[in-house]
């Protein structure tokens, strides 16, 4: 049993196929949603043309967000897909929200919604800190956006709404800058612009044997998740 079990071993091999990485297509399409959210939320965007923010919520966004969450799985990045994942579907809920709602009008329960989503996003936002301080800094302002325009939903003040507003700004400024530096750092095949990673994040940009001790553990590879 244990030699037919380690010649076995000996004779596995995993094939794994290069992909091109999908982060740069969701930070800069995550920006560009940002970018109307907070134009919207701070008035820069007329409250009449909401459905059309909605509209390009769903028809651009999202399905740009929708490509880059399939190609964070299929690269291996969990953290990566499940983060690109939840915000993917929220841009199609929140332009459905603004496309079916009438202009300006509040919803508790879309409030509540921001509330659990900003949880879930402050949650992964801890996580990756262990690796990839850049995405906590980006996933702590989304959730702070989220909280406000929660709060605003449920009763708040319109002030709430436009401070919200400057926090999409914000984001989306981040969220350019991640992209651009992750389209230089696959150009390049190094990092031109800092993003800070650490750990088994900048382990994994020192070449492939440093992650050989682990590939037999990962989703994909192992029997069960």
């Amino acid at each position: 049993m244990s030699s037919d079990g380690s010649r076995h071993a000996a004779q596995t091999r995993i094939f794994l196929r290069p992909i091109g990485s999908g982060l740069p297509l969701g930070f800069f399409s995550f920006g560009i949603g940002m970018l109307l959210l907070g134009c919207f939320a701070i008035g820069w965007i007329p409250i009449t043309e909401q459905k059309q923010v909605g509209m390009l919520l769903m028809s651009f966004v999202f399905p740009l967000e929708l490509v880059a969450t399939v190609m964070a799985f299929l690269a291996r990045d969990t953290l990566g897909a499940t983060t690109l994942g939840l915000f993917t579907t929220s841009w199609l809920a929140l332009g459905w929200a603004d496309f079916s709602a009438a202009p300006g009008v509040k919803s508790v329960t879309l409030g509540i919604y921001l509330f659990g989503f900003a949880t879930a996003v402050l949650l992964i936002g801890v996580l990756s800190t262990l690796g990839k301080p850049f995405f906590s800094v980006l996933l702590g302002v989304a959730a702070t956006r989220m909280v406000l325009s929660g709060y605003y939903e449920v009763g708040g003040a319109h002030e709430w709404l436009k401070i919200a507003g400057g926090f999409g700004i914000a984001l989306a400024a981040l969220a350019m800058y991640g992209g651009t530096a992750l389209a230089l750092e696959d150009a390049r095949q190094r990092e031109v612009l800092p993003l800070f990673r650490r750990g088994a994040a900048d382990t994994a940009f020192q070449g492939f044997e440093a992650q050989l001790d682990r590939l037999e553990a990962e989703p994909g590879v192992r029997q069960q998740l």
